[in-house]
Protein backbone atom coordinates (compact mmCIF):
# COMPACT_ATOMS: atom_id res chain seq x y z
CA UNK A 1 0.00 0.00 0.00
CA UNK A 2 2.92 2.26 1.17
CA UNK A 3 4.27 1.28 -2.33
CA UNK A 4 1.42 2.40 -4.38
CA UNK A 5 0.83 5.60 -2.54
CA UNK A 6 4.72 6.18 -3.14
CA UNK A 7 3.96 6.05 -6.32
CA UNK A 8 1.26 7.87 -7.06
CA UNK A 9 2.63 10.72 -5.17
CA UNK A 10 5.93 10.53 -7.37
CA UNK A 11 3.06 10.63 -10.59
CA UNK A 12 1.28 13.58 -9.14
CA UNK A 13 4.74 15.62 -8.88
CA UNK A 14 6.30 14.33 -12.55
CA UNK A 15 2.68 15.71 -13.91
CA UNK A 16 2.93 18.60 -11.85
CA UNK A 17 6.28 19.41 -13.37
CA UNK A 18 5.51 19.24 -16.67
CA UNK A 19 2.64 21.72 -16.11
CA UNK A 20 4.80 24.00 -14.61
CA UNK A 21 7.45 24.07 -17.43
CA UNK A 22 4.74 23.91 -20.15
CA UNK A 23 3.66 27.09 -18.69
CA UNK A 24 6.96 28.17 -18.20
CA UNK A 25 7.59 27.63 -21.88
CA UNK A 26 4.03 29.52 -22.88
CA UNK A 27 4.70 32.62 -21.17
CA UNK A 28 8.26 32.44 -22.55
CA UNK A 29 6.34 32.21 -26.44
CA UNK A 30 4.67 35.70 -25.35
CA UNK A 31 0.61 36.36 -25.01
CA UNK A 32 0.56 36.26 -28.82
CA UNK A 33 -3.07 36.33 -29.01
CA UNK A 34 -3.69 39.46 -26.95
CA UNK A 35 -4.55 42.90 -28.42
CA UNK A 36 -1.65 45.46 -28.47
CA UNK A 37 -1.38 47.57 -25.20
CA UNK A 38 1.54 49.04 -22.68
CA UNK A 39 3.52 46.37 -21.52
CA UNK A 40 1.82 43.38 -23.83
CA UNK A 41 3.98 40.58 -24.22
CA UNK A 42 4.55 39.39 -27.77
CA UNK A 43 8.09 37.81 -26.82
CA UNK A 44 8.53 35.45 -30.35
CA UNK A 45 5.46 36.35 -31.94
CA UNK A 46 4.29 36.20 -35.16
CA UNK A 47 2.94 39.43 -36.09
CA UNK A 48 3.78 40.41 -40.06
CA UNK A 49 2.05 42.36 -42.71
CA UNK A 50 -0.36 43.89 -39.88
CA UNK A 51 -1.74 47.55 -40.03
CA UNK A 52 -0.84 48.56 -35.74
CA UNK A 53 -0.80 52.21 -36.49
CA UNK A 54 -1.13 54.53 -33.62
CA UNK A 55 -1.00 51.60 -30.57
CA UNK A 56 0.68 52.16 -27.07
CA UNK A 57 3.35 49.23 -26.83
CA UNK A 58 5.64 51.57 -24.10
CA UNK A 59 7.69 49.26 -21.91
CA UNK A 60 6.38 46.11 -24.54
CA UNK A 61 8.24 42.75 -24.72
CA UNK A 62 8.90 42.57 -27.97
CA UNK A 63 12.04 40.52 -28.20
CA UNK A 64 12.15 38.25 -31.43
CA UNK A 65 8.80 39.25 -32.74
CA UNK A 66 8.52 39.70 -36.14
CA UNK A 67 6.96 42.52 -37.61
CA UNK A 68 7.90 42.33 -41.68
CA UNK A 69 6.10 44.60 -43.61
CA UNK A 70 4.25 45.87 -40.53
CA UNK A 71 2.25 49.38 -40.20
CA UNK A 72 3.75 50.42 -37.08
CA UNK A 73 3.59 54.10 -37.71
CA UNK A 74 3.12 56.78 -35.00
CA UNK A 75 3.00 53.71 -32.57
CA UNK A 76 4.55 54.30 -29.02
CA UNK A 77 7.39 52.41 -28.73
CA UNK A 78 8.98 54.13 -24.95
CA UNK A 79 10.88 51.92 -23.28
CA UNK A 80 9.87 48.48 -25.11
CA UNK A 81 12.22 45.65 -25.66
CA UNK A 82 12.31 44.95 -29.96
CA UNK A 83 15.84 43.25 -29.52
CA UNK A 84 16.14 40.18 -31.96
CA UNK A 85 13.14 41.44 -33.55
CA UNK A 86 12.32 40.77 -37.45
CA UNK A 87 11.54 44.47 -39.02
CA UNK A 88 12.01 44.19 -42.45
CA UNK A 89 10.04 46.66 -45.04
CA UNK A 90 8.07 47.77 -41.67
CA UNK A 91 7.02 51.68 -41.28
CA UNK A 92 8.36 53.05 -38.09
CA UNK A 93 7.54 56.58 -39.57
CA UNK A 94 6.69 59.19 -36.87
CA UNK A 95 7.14 56.19 -34.01
CA UNK A 96 7.84 57.50 -30.43
CA UNK A 97 10.92 55.23 -29.48
CA UNK A 98 12.83 56.88 -26.87
CA UNK A 99 15.14 54.39 -24.49
CA UNK A 100 13.63 51.56 -26.97
CA UNK A 101 16.16 48.97 -27.43
CA UNK A 102 16.52 47.53 -30.80
CA UNK A 103 20.00 45.73 -30.67
CA UNK A 104 20.18 43.25 -33.22
CA UNK A 105 16.68 43.94 -35.20
CA UNK A 106 16.79 42.98 -38.81
CA UNK A 107 15.16 46.13 -40.41
CA UNK A 108 16.29 46.32 -44.24
CA UNK A 109 14.93 49.04 -45.96
CA UNK A 110 12.99 49.95 -43.16
CA UNK A 111 11.02 53.33 -42.90
CA UNK A 112 12.80 54.80 -39.44
CA UNK A 113 11.75 58.85 -40.89
CA UNK A 114 10.50 61.26 -38.02
CA UNK A 115 11.09 58.72 -35.43
CA UNK A 116 11.90 59.74 -32.04
CA UNK A 117 14.44 57.68 -30.53
CA UNK A 118 16.77 59.17 -28.27
CA UNK A 119 19.03 57.19 -26.54
CA UNK A 120 17.65 54.15 -28.34
CA UNK A 121 20.35 51.45 -28.75
CA UNK A 122 20.96 50.09 -32.51
CA UNK A 123 23.33 47.84 -31.65
CA UNK A 124 24.73 45.07 -33.60
CA UNK A 125 21.51 45.87 -35.69
CA UNK A 126 21.00 44.80 -39.60
CA UNK A 127 19.59 48.17 -41.05
CA UNK A 128 20.90 48.50 -44.39
CA UNK A 129 18.88 50.86 -46.93
CA UNK A 130 16.95 51.67 -44.28
CA UNK A 131 15.30 55.63 -43.82
CA UNK A 132 16.44 57.63 -40.56
CA UNK A 133 15.30 61.12 -42.51
CA UNK A 134 14.39 63.80 -39.91
CA UNK A 135 14.65 61.38 -37.09
CA UNK A 136 15.70 62.62 -33.51
CA UNK A 137 18.48 60.05 -32.63
CA UNK A 138 20.31 62.14 -30.33
CA UNK A 139 22.56 59.28 -27.69
CA UNK A 140 21.42 56.63 -29.93
CA UNK A 141 23.65 53.67 -29.97
CA UNK A 142 24.56 52.14 -33.19
CA UNK A 143 27.78 50.43 -32.43
CA UNK A 144 28.56 47.64 -34.77
CA UNK A 145 25.36 48.05 -36.54
CA UNK A 146 25.18 47.27 -40.65
CA UNK A 147 24.27 50.77 -41.70
CA UNK A 148 25.18 50.33 -45.70
CA UNK A 149 23.23 52.68 -47.74
CA UNK A 150 21.04 54.28 -45.14
CA UNK A 151 19.81 57.68 -45.14
CA UNK A 152 20.08 60.37 -42.26
CA UNK A 153 19.17 63.13 -43.65
CA UNK A 154 17.92 66.10 -41.42
CA UNK A 155 18.69 63.71 -38.46
CA UNK A 156 19.46 65.10 -35.47
CA UNK A 157 22.20 62.51 -34.14
CA UNK A 158 24.16 64.62 -31.28
CA UNK A 159 25.73 62.43 -29.12
CA UNK A 160 24.82 59.41 -31.32
CA UNK A 161 27.51 56.43 -31.63
CA UNK A 162 28.76 54.44 -34.88
CA UNK A 163 31.75 53.11 -33.38
CA UNK A 164 32.78 49.55 -35.66
CA UNK A 165 29.44 49.83 -37.14
CA UNK A 166 29.23 50.05 -41.31
CA UNK A 167 28.33 53.28 -42.80
CA UNK A 168 29.68 52.56 -46.49
CA UNK A 169 27.28 54.49 -48.39
CA UNK A 170 25.89 55.51 -46.35
CA UNK A 171 23.93 59.23 -46.68
CA UNK A 172 24.56 61.66 -43.68
CA UNK A 173 24.27 64.54 -45.81
CA UNK A 174 22.11 66.68 -44.05
CA UNK A 175 22.48 65.57 -40.52
CA UNK A 176 23.18 67.69 -37.33
CA UNK A 177 25.69 66.67 -35.10
CA UNK A 178 24.85 69.15 -32.07
CA UNK A 179 27.14 67.45 -30.06
CA UNK A 180 30.11 65.47 -31.10
CA UNK A 181 29.24 61.70 -32.68
CA UNK A 182 31.37 58.63 -31.99
CA UNK A 183 33.18 57.39 -34.95
CA UNK A 184 35.78 55.06 -34.21
CA UNK A 185 36.87 52.22 -36.50
CA UNK A 186 33.17 52.67 -38.37
CA UNK A 187 33.86 51.73 -41.84
CA UNK A 188 33.16 54.95 -44.41
CA UNK A 189 33.39 53.42 -47.78
CA UNK A 190 31.92 55.93 -49.71
CA UNK A 191 30.22 57.51 -47.00
CA UNK A 192 28.10 60.66 -48.31
CA UNK A 193 29.56 63.34 -45.70
CA UNK A 194 29.02 66.54 -48.28
CA UNK A 195 28.33 69.55 -45.93
CA UNK A 196 28.39 68.04 -42.59
CA UNK A 197 30.04 69.14 -39.95
CA UNK A 198 32.29 66.48 -38.21
CA UNK A 199 34.38 68.55 -37.11
CA UNK A 200 33.69 67.91 -32.94
CA UNK A 201 33.49 63.90 -33.75
CA UNK A 202 35.46 61.87 -31.98
CA UNK A 203 37.17 58.40 -33.30
CA UNK A 204 37.61 59.35 -36.87
CA UNK A 205 40.89 59.08 -38.64
CA UNK A 206 42.50 60.00 -41.58
CA UNK A 207 41.79 56.65 -43.66
CA UNK A 208 37.89 56.88 -42.68
CA UNK A 209 38.26 60.72 -44.58
CA UNK A 210 39.88 59.08 -47.32
CA UNK A 211 37.38 56.75 -48.30
CA UNK A 212 34.31 59.21 -47.86
CA UNK A 213 32.97 61.72 -49.96
CA UNK A 214 32.71 65.07 -48.86
CA UNK A 215 33.19 68.44 -50.08
CA UNK A 216 34.88 71.81 -49.11
CA UNK A 217 31.87 72.17 -46.80
CA UNK A 218 33.15 69.09 -44.75
CA UNK A 219 34.02 69.90 -41.51
CA UNK A 220 36.63 67.44 -40.25
CA UNK A 221 38.39 67.08 -36.50
CA UNK A 222 41.75 69.22 -36.05
CA UNK A 223 44.59 67.39 -37.81
CA UNK A 224 42.58 65.57 -40.05
CA UNK A 225 43.07 67.17 -43.79
CA UNK A 226 40.63 66.56 -46.59
CA UNK A 227 41.94 64.33 -49.70
CA UNK A 228 42.98 65.91 -53.15
CA UNK A 229 39.90 64.36 -54.62
CA UNK A 230 36.98 62.48 -52.91
CA UNK A 231 36.12 59.76 -54.24
CA UNK A 232 32.61 60.22 -54.94
CA UNK A 233 32.02 58.24 -58.43
CA UNK A 234 29.49 55.54 -58.09
CA UNK A 235 26.13 53.93 -58.41
CA UNK A 236 23.79 55.51 -55.55
CA UNK A 237 20.57 52.85 -56.18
Amino acid sequence: MKVRTKSALLLSLSIAGMLGLAAVGARAAGDCGSEAAPGIDWQECQKRLLMLGGSDFQDAKLFGTDFTATDLRATNLAGANLEKAKLIRASLAGAKAQGTRFARVEAYRTDFSDLDAEAASFESAELQRSNFRNAKLSKANFTKSDLGRSQFDGAELGGSRFALANVSRTDFRGAIFSAPGDFDRAFFFLARIEGVDLSAATGLVQWQVDMACGDDKTGLPEGLTKPPQWPCKFDQD
